[in-house]
């Protein structure tokens, strides 16, 4: 029998806040430790001694964070329930020198992150976000929230021919934003503007990692308002969701068999190898970690992970109107019809004949549908972290997410059920 449904439209209200307040995957991992603060965890520093002690806890690291919760009378090999998501998104990121320009523009030189969709980014309002690293070391988020850039469209006048052989950008000579007139480049205006922005004493910023992004809000889409539209939600649609769950199941006070884990990491757009990727050793770290805390050994650590499964969610393509034969004939995932379970028998994604009873254990506990996805044969297929968390930790992972259209554009459209059916989903997942 189904558990009630712990998140309803209201949880799709509160996603469109999450993303507007997440313009990069700084203020993604800031706004997601705030809201498990708001539940009781607290953050541990990875350079302190752990210990024991049950009740929520989270590290982070850049643009990554890991968050578990411990329940009274976990033992040391006590199994692990994870969320696995990803906090980045394809962008237009600024370079070491980004003060630029020509022929009376004044510019910023930006730098293709990932595999972004680039003629959505051409006359956008843009804003700029991220983080600037300071002289002792610390860093300070910075959001200048408002349209600041803009990457000009060449007019069709003088591009004839875009109407009949589409259109095609150069990524180094047709990406560069405009954001003001003069004749004269001048090193250091853009950190200065910032530093003026950020209320910091001049000179005291030496490093950034800064991002641009659209600054129209996340919006209802359609007649009858089922659908929204917003940016950045391969994958903050996940992230988001796995805060709700994972603070859910902390807050219910019901016995856990499982350590329940949400897992945030940075660079899933291009490749995940990093510090902070799920190629990474971070969750390996702070599971293990975990275990020794609890007076683990060894032993313990291996029997934990032996009976782990982490959920691996990102976004999946729901089938598109005017491209249909694009998609495999007999899946076509579509939007409001619950999270999708996607498969690849080349290991692209990680799920199996095991895994996909795990999760349909978890949607029918929690009375929300499921579809399963799987691409034409005809097509390569996209990977996520899902295949790396398997191999990487040896733990059983399953690839599931919600249906989108317009994946790596600068603004995706997802249905506006889907949000709070994958949030229940996961929910019933993290409770065992």
């Amino acid at each position: 029998m189904s558990a009630p449904a712990r998140f309803d439209r209201g949880h799709t209200d509160d996603l469109m806040s999450f993303l507007a307040a997440s313009p990069s995957p700084y203020h993604a991992v800031a706004n997601t430790a705030e809201r498990l603060e708001k539940a009781g965890f607290r953050q541990v520093a990875e350079t302190d001694a752990w210990d024991g002690t049950h009740g929520g806890k989270y590290v982070l690291r850049g643009g990554a964070i890991v968050a578990w919760y411990v329940p009274e009378g976990a033992e040391a090999h006590t199994p692990f329930h994870i969320i696995g998501a990803h906090t980045d998104s394809p962008s237009l990121r600024v370079k070491p020198r980004p003060d630029s320009g020509a022929h009376g523009w004044r510019q910023i030189a930006v730098e293709i992150y990932g595999g972004p969709l680039l003629n959505s980014w051409l006359d956008r309002d843009l804003g700029l976000a991220g983080r600037l690293t300071l002289r002792d070391g610390s860093f300070v988020l910075v959001d200048v929230d408002r349209p600041l850039l803009r990457v000009p469209q060449l007019a069709i006048h003088l591009d004839r021919s875009v109407g009949s052989e589409g259109l095609k950008l150069d990524k180094q000579r047709h990406l560069q934003p405009v954001w003001g007139l003069g004749d004269q480049v001048r090193d250091g205006d853009l950190i200065a503007f910032l530093e003026q922005e950020a209320a910091l004493a001049a000179g005291s910023v030496t490093g950034w990692d800064l991002m641009t992004y659209p600054v129209e809000p996340p919006a209802y889409l359609g007649r009858d308002r089922e659908l929204v539209a917003g940016p950045r939600m391969d994958n903050l649609l996940s992230v988001h969701a796995g805060t709700a769950a994972l603070t859910a199941v902390a807050a219910s006070g019901a016995p856990l068999t499982r350590i329940p884990v949400l897992a945030a990491f940075d660079h899933e757009e291009n490749g995940s190898q990093s510090d902070t990727g799920a190629d990474g050793p971070l969750l390996g770290s702070v599971l293990e970690r975990s275990v020794l805390a609890r007076g683990g050994t060894f032993e313990d650590r291996a029997r934990a992970f032996a009976a782990s499964v982490c959920l691996s969610s990102d976004t999946g393509h729901a089938v598109h109107p005017n491209y249909a034969e694009r998609h495999d004939p007999t899946h076509h995932p579509r939007v409001n019809g619950g999270p999708i379970l996607k498969v690849n028998v080349n290991n692209r994604y990680a799920t199996d004949g095991s895994g996909r009873a795990v999760f349909a254990a978890a949607c029918e506990k929690a009375g929300v549908p499921f579809q399963s996805f799987v691409s034409n044969n005809s097509m390569p297929c996209g990977t996520t972290i899902g295949p790396i968390t398997a191999a990487r930790h040896g733990i059983r992972t399953v690839d599931i997410g919600v249906a989108i259209l317009s994946m790596h554009s600068v603004r995706e459209l997802c249905g506006a059920d889907d949000p709070f059916l994958l949030a229940n989903a996961l929910t019933a997942f993290l409770e065992g």
